[in-house]
């Protein structure tokens, strides 16, 4: 997979060679990642891509709009990461730990997206677009693996995803935590490595 290796970028080729669409697209992902969705207008997306505020309207209806394409190229991002790991598998069907060692090199090229996730779950919209379609996303994965026979297909599916979301996004959201509460220690106290965070899921069992 090519990924991303800057926020301006946000996987496009270079930014003098992108077209207004992506333009657009682009400064939205960093605009809501770092203001959130909506303390960013229009205006400040149409500055940093460099176009007139009219197009946003013309490529995207509506901010609504605007956000779809930017999850959806997010999505796109998780995709190409599985198929990429699956491409290098040997039997063309990764398995967990490949998978998630994919996802987590397209994540660390595209910090932009990590920021925009952990805003969404902090945020708490509404509709948690992005969540859902990563969680369907999983879904998918999860059941290639199963087909391929890497996963197995005597657990709950329910299980499986949340299990494959919660290792591949959860020490993105807490691992903040951990790294400002040892941050607040003299700096002769502070371990020469931080700690790492490490997430299990426990199913309660009846």
């Amino acid at each position: 997979m090519t990924a991303s290796t800057g926020a301006a970028d946000a996987g496009e080729s270079s930014t003098t060679d992108l077209t207004s669409r992506a333009r657009i697209r682009n400064a939205a992902l960093h605009q809501f990642a770092t203001q959130g969705f909506a303390g960013t207008p229009l205006r400040a997306i149409a500055a940093e891509a460099g176009v007139a505020i009219g197009l946003i309207a013309h490529h995207f209806g509506s901010k609504d709009g605007l956000r779809e394409a930017v999850e959806s190229w997010i999505v796109d991002q998780f995709a190409a990461a599985i198929t990429a790991a699956d491409a290098a598998a040997p039997d063309s069907v990764a398995d967990t730990a490949e998978r998630d060692a994919a996802v987590a090199q397209m994540l660390e090229a595209n910090p932009l997206i990590v920021d925009h996730l952990r805003r969404e779950l902090l945020e708490g919209s509404a509709d948690r677009t992005l969540i859902n379609r990563l969680a369907r996303l999983s879904l998918q994965s999860v059941d290639s693996m199963r087909s391929g026979g890497v996963a197995s297909k005597d657990r709950s599916r329910v299980d499986q995803v949340v299990t494959v979301m919660i290792r591949q996004l959860g020490r993105l959201f807490l691992q903040p935590l951990v790294d400002q509460v040892v941050d607040s220690f003299p700096a002769e106290e502070r371990p020469a490595a931080k700690p790492e965070l490490t997430i299990a899921v426990r199913t309660p069992r009846d």
